[in-house]
């Protein structure tokens, strides 16, 4: 339950704080990329498509620099992201003192901003954060931070144009239709990036009023009185089997394919600034095989997650248990497992996601041109891994390759900071523990494109510059120094004469 507010000063004074600290750092600096114009109308420096957490640090990260970046996001304001739509735990899981995309800002930290409204007692009491409080504090930090968040804003295509050095956005609104231009554009897009949802192929053949994926928008309340199997094991089966149970379910059984839930998150163990600052530079070799065993031990549910189901005694795990089949009868399914033949109401499918670029049709423009991992590297037999060969090869800006150069110009403007840069950049696209050092890392790598690419305007606006730190009413020239006889022309002098 979210703890009410003890202090109606407490943010004001924090807010103060932060800009404060801004000004001691000199933050944001001063804007510096030439404006640009395109068919009458302002090219943007970047365009950010996606106003959750990584974007929002993105764009935090590129003010700071200097840099323009103007968010375009899908959904209402306040509801971007998947904390207070999608998202169904009671509270996150990365650990509370985690400082997320805080850029390095002390004042700018969840904990500054809930010290401030709840005082230091209730932090320490706080065990995790509670999800939609997750959600208060983003849409605090785009308001302190002064965000520009197109809200409601589709977008329909992004087309790189190799010509002229832009990116054109097809953007749909309240508003309208219209056509954008932006020099760069950062897809912080989230989890499901650059694909969507997966289910089993037999899902596919169902009809769809029989089962959901775990990230739908749905109303778990036409769940009551229903039998609903959940497919998985991991936090999003926990989260659906619990708030489904709490809907009024008449019974939950979660349909496991492993012999045991796993049990150690072994992503956690590994993480520590070497990894997030020395991923980017590993060998392939390495970068498959961590993430490649990150995946194959996958990440267990979170101990209050399950403890969510289990508390209810209409929950059931059943362990061993891969789906065979499923075939519909009248209004229920009967699905067959390895243990046995279950009799359901509904399916919900937290199966996780897939990378498929080719079938986002905003990205048809060029997602053929993409290059990926499997199109450069072959892991080793026994390695393979399906989620890694379909990320793209990104290079240090998060930039998309060619798969043939030449064949897509203009594509490296098109950055992928969301969860399919894991296995070229490390977790730092889209997870809270290291999220500011990969908006950091998109925002330098940015800045330094910007610079480069104007270099020739940046060295004239230094030849023009004119601005003098000493003036010549400041000081009086010395009179020229008397004049010295020349001893040696006077004595030849003398001897001509004589």
């Amino acid at each position: 339950m979210t703890t009410s507010p003890t202090s109606a000063t407490g943010l004001p004074a924090l807010e103060a704080r932060l800009r404060q600290d801004l000004a001691w750092l000199e933050l944001p600096a001063r804007h510096w990329v030439p404006e640009r114009t395109h068919d009458a109308q302002p090219v943007l420096d970047v365009a950010i498509v996606g106003g959750g957490m990584a974007g929002l640090a993105a764009a935090a990260s590129l003010t700071h620099l200097g840099v323009g970046a103007v968010i375009f996001d899908q959904s209402p304001r306040g509801f971007e992201g998947p904390w207070a739509t999608t998202a169904r735990m009671e509270t996150l899981r990365s650990p509370k003192q985690l400082t997320g995309p805080a850029l390095g800002l002390p004042a700018l930290t969840f904990r500054a901003w809930f010290e401030a409204q709840f005082g230091l007692q209730a932090w320490e009491a706080l065990d995790k954060i509670p999800r939609l409080q997750w959600m208060d504090y983003l849409r605090w930090y785009r308001d302190v931070l002064a965000i520009d968040v197109r809200n409601e804003h589709r977008i329909d295509s992004v087309t790189p144009r190799g010509s002229d050095g832009l990116v054109e956005l097809s953007v749909t609104s309240p508003e309208g239709h219209r056509i954008v231009y932006a020099r760069h554009v950062v897809l912080a897009t989230g989890r499901d990036g650059l694909g969507g949802p997966t289910v089993p192929a037999f899902a596919r053949d169902l009809p769809r009023r029989f089962w959901a994926h775990s990230s739908d928008v749905m109303d778990y309340a036409t769940l009551r009185g229903k039998r609903v199997g959940v497919v998985g094991a991991g936090a999003s089966a926990m989260d659906s089997a619990a708030t489904a149970l709490e809907a009024g379910a008449a019974g939950v059984d979660l349909l496991i394919r492993r012999a045991d839930i796993p049990r150690v998150n072994k992503g956690k163990g590994a993480g520590n600034p070497g990894l997030t600052h020395g991923h980017l530079h590993l060998p392939d070799e390495w970068k498959w095989r961590i993430r490649h065993y990150v995946n194959a031990q996958q990440v267990p549910p979170p101990r209050g997650s399950t403890l969510r189901v289990s508390r209810h005694a209409n929950a059931r795990f059943n362990l061993g248990a891969p789906i065979l089949d499923v075939v519909p009868v009248g209004d229920e399914l009967r699905v067959r497992t390895a243990k046995g033949t279950f009799v359901l109401d509904f399916l919900i499918f937290a199966t996780g996601f897939r990378i498929d670029i080719e079938g986002r049709p905003e990205f048809a423009p060029f997602s053929k041109f993409v290059r990926k991992w499997s199109d450069r590297y072959t892991p080793a037999a026994g390695d393979e891994d399906a989620e890694l060969s379909d990320s793209p090869d990104l290079g240090p800006t998060f930039e998309f390759q060619e798969k043939t150069p030449g064949e897509c110009p203009g594509l490296e403007r098109i950055h992928c900071f969301c969860a399919p840069a894991t296995l070229s950049h490390g977790a730092v696209s889209g997870d809270i523990p290291a999220v500011s050092e990969g908006a950091k890392r998109l925002a330098q790598g940015l800045a330094g494109t910007f610079y480069r690419e104007d270099v020739a305007h940046h060295y004239a606006n230094m030849e023009a510059y004119a601005e003098p730190e000493v003036y010549g009413d400041e000081w009086t020239p010395a009179p020229p120094p008397p004049a010295v006889p020349d001893m040696a022309a006077s004595a030849d002098r003398e001897r001509l004469a004589s």
